[in-house]
């Protein structure tokens, strides 16, 4: 005999409303843990994550995108590291990367890198518009900065010795200062990436010593293509969420293959999520992407000579081999 009492019309309205509580909540939770994370370093290398957020490329996935802005670089590697977001956007530094892989093995996969070298404009030595400077090799006893961060610092350092100039010294500025503390006369010249060389042309204060200065004198071929940024998907996201990270690959190379099919249109998302202004959207050089199932053998070649700088640099704790690192789908 049971004689345990029928709820009331109350108790049964409080649980039924309790029980839509947790059904709601349960929809809350795996809304957001089907939430995308991309981190971002806000720079032009970035476009395809802009394009594909401000274009509704993800979303006509069925995605939830959502971007990540970062200080730096190594604070998007960080973001990976700690589990805080699913990925990078193009222009993250492979440099960057690599520390982060020897940090965290098995931390992620490339699916789209930047290429650049003479031809497609990226990294370039500046001096201000008066200086008597002429080439790279003037630049001994001068004061010299470069971007913040291992990666540009090295490379600023390699550039400065394979012209002869011995135990170069290099200051971190941030990018935003390079052009201010060139026309203050602060330094003498400044490794940087573009926009800065646009910018500083456009506003009378800077000329461009030399551009593609990484394939140049770091690769050894001027034509080589230099592969400094690149976006990925962490490993844990590929395993976790197969399906979902296969679709946001996918979404992702749709996004590139926009910008690429639509340079003047890709411009216009710039202004807003870079710090280039609408007066430099149209003057400064696009980057170029090569996606993780468009790297040739000599692509793989250059891209692995450029970490096996670092590890020969002692910056690199162990060899990193650049071919397992690329996504297959």
């Amino acid at each position: 005999m049971n004689d345990a009492h029928p709820p009331t019309r109350r108790q049964a309205l409080k649980a039924g409303l309790a029980s839509a509580a947790l059904i709601g909540l349960a929809r809350k939770s795996m809304a957001a843990d089907e939430k995308i994370l991309i981190g971002f370093w806000p720079i032009a290398a970035g476009l395809p994550l802009y394009a594909g957020l401000e274009r509704g490329i993800f979303k006509q996935a069925g995605l939830a995108v959502e971007g990540v802005k970062f200080a730096s670089a190594q604070q998007v590697a960080e973001g990976m590291i700690a589990g805080r977001i699913h990925g990078s956007a193009n222009g993250t530094a492979t440099a960057v990367l690599a520390l982060a892989e020897i940090t965290s093995p098995g931390l992620f996969k490339i699916i789209c890198s930047n290429p650049s070298n003479h031809k497609l404009v990226l990294d370039e030595f500046l001096v201000a518009k008066d200086s008597p400077v002429q080439a790279i090799a003037q630049l001994a006893g001068k004061k010299v900065a470069s971007g913040p961060g291992i990666q540009n610092v090295t490379l600023a350092k390699i550039i400065l010795q394979k012209n002869g100039i011995a135990n170069p010294q290099v200051t971190e500025l941030p990018i935003g200062q390079h052009l201010p503390a060139l026309a203050a006369g602060q330094i003498d010249a400044v490794y940087t990436l573009e926009p800065t060389g646009t910018a500083g042309r456009l506003k009378g204060l800077s000329r461009v010593l030399e551009t593609g200065v990484i394939s140049k004198y770091v690769l050894g071929n001027p034509d080589a293509p230099w592969f400094g940024g690149a976006a990925s998907v962490t490993s844990s996201f590929l395993k976790d969420r197969p399906e979902l990270a296969r679709r946001y690959v996918a979404a992702y190379v749709q996004a590139v293959e926009w910008v690429r099919g639509n340079p003047a249109e890709a411009r216009t998302h710039l202004p807003g999520n870079t710090a280039i202004d609408e007066a430099l959207v149209k003057e400064v050089p696009l980057p170029g992407f090569t996606l993780y199932n468009e790297f040739s053998a000599s692509d793989i070649g250059y891209f692995q000579k450029f970490f096996d700088v670092f590890t020969e640099r002692k910056i690199f704790s162990r060899a990193v081999p650049v071919k397992p690192l690329i996504y297959t789908a």
